[in-house]
This record gives structure tokens, C-alpha cells and sequence, in this order.
């Protein structure tokens, strides 16, 4: 029997159609465990994969990154030392002579004269040349004073002094010394 036959009634194509759709339905029913045994043995074999390649991967990343750390060493290593070697004595002088410039110049020996001392030292100094001058004065004038004394007797007459005096008077200087004319 044809299934494209013509002569068919209604209740026939309809039987026909209804068996169609069971089939299709059991169609359906059988592959969507075999769907989903399909997918979840996909997702299994795919984490299997992952699981694989990680096994597989991570001892020869390791073996890398050994290799890479052995290689980088002895290069780090002579690195420094050529930075110990050429740079760093410059960076060292260019701090010595940064402290050099930074640190404060040496007290000098006039710091301790500050102007308190100095003003002092001018009244002490002022204090002691005014006591010489007066000191001066009263010696000049006893002295003066005693010359006097000394040429002038008690009961002579005072303008035959007067007289006598620019001639034989005794002379006293400023230092004290009496002298007479003539010595």
C-alpha cells in the first residue's frame, strides 16, 4: 500500500496520520535518553580532556618555569654585581658629596663672639681708659700741685718770687720728675 494513494477515505488517512505520529513519538522517546546519554557522555569526555591535558601539562610547566628560573639566576646574579661595580660607587660619591653640601659648615672660632661679648669687652675697655685718664689728671695735678710747694718758701716776698721764679724756678714735668735749671 501506497502512502500516497488517493483513494483513501478520511478515516484511513486519518489512522494513517495518527500511526505517523506515534512512531514520530517513539521516535522522540528513544532518542532523547539516547540525546542525553550522548550529552552527558560529551561533558564526561570533555572533562576527561581537561583532566588529560592537565595532567599532562603541569609537569612540563613546571620543567618550564625550573628551566626559566635556572636560566634567569646566573643573569641576575651578574646583573647586581655589575651594578655593584659600575653604578653603585657613583651613586655612593654622589651622596658623599650631597652630605658634603647638606652638612653645616664648622663653627668658626669668632662664633663665640657674639654681641653681648663684645659689647661687654667695649664698657670694660671704655671703664678702664676713663679711670687712666682720671687717674692722669689727679697725678698731673698733685704733681703740679708739689712743684708749686716746693719753689715757694714761707715769708718771701711774693713778686721777687715772681721775679726769680722764671729763671731759677724748679720745673715738674707730667711724669712726676722735678728737675731744677741747669741739670
Amino acid at each position: 500500500m501506497s502512502l500516497i494513494d488517493t483513494n483513501r477515505t478520511a478515516p484511513e488517512a486519518a489512522a494513517l496520520g495518527a500511526r505517523a505520529r506515534d512512531r514520530a513519538m517513539d521516535a522522540v522517546a528513544q532518542a532523547v535518553p539516547v540525546g542525553k546519554r550522548a550529552g552527558a557522555t560529551a561533558v564526561e569526555g570533555v572533562r576527561q580532556g581537561v583532566q588529560d591535558a592537565r595532567e599532562w601539562a603541569t609537569p612540563r610547566i613546571e620543567q618550564a618555569v625550573y628551566d626559566a628560573r635556572e636560566w634567569a639566576a646566573p643573569r641576575i646574579d651578574d646583573a647586581a654585581d655589575a651594578v655593584t661595580t659600575t653604578v653603585a660607587p657613583k651613586v655612593s660619591s654622589a651622596l658623599h658629596a650631597t652630605a658634603e653640601q647638606v652638612r653645616p659648615t664648622a663653627k668658626s672660632g669668632t662664633r663665640w663672639l657674639d654681641w653681648r661679648l663684645l659689647l661687654g669687652a667695649g664698657i670694660a675697655l671704655a671703664a678702664a681708659g676713663a679711670g687712666a685718664a682720671i687717674a692722669m689728671r689727679r697725678r698731673y695735678a698733685s704733681a703740679t700741685e708739689e712743684a708749686k710747694n716746693a719753689t715757694e718758701s714761707p715769708g718771701e716776698d711774693r713778686a721777687a718770687q715772681d721775679g726769680e721764679a722764671a729763671d731759677t724756678a724748679i720745673r715738674s714735668e707730667v711724669n712726676g720728675r722735678v728737675t731744677s735749671p741747669g741739670t
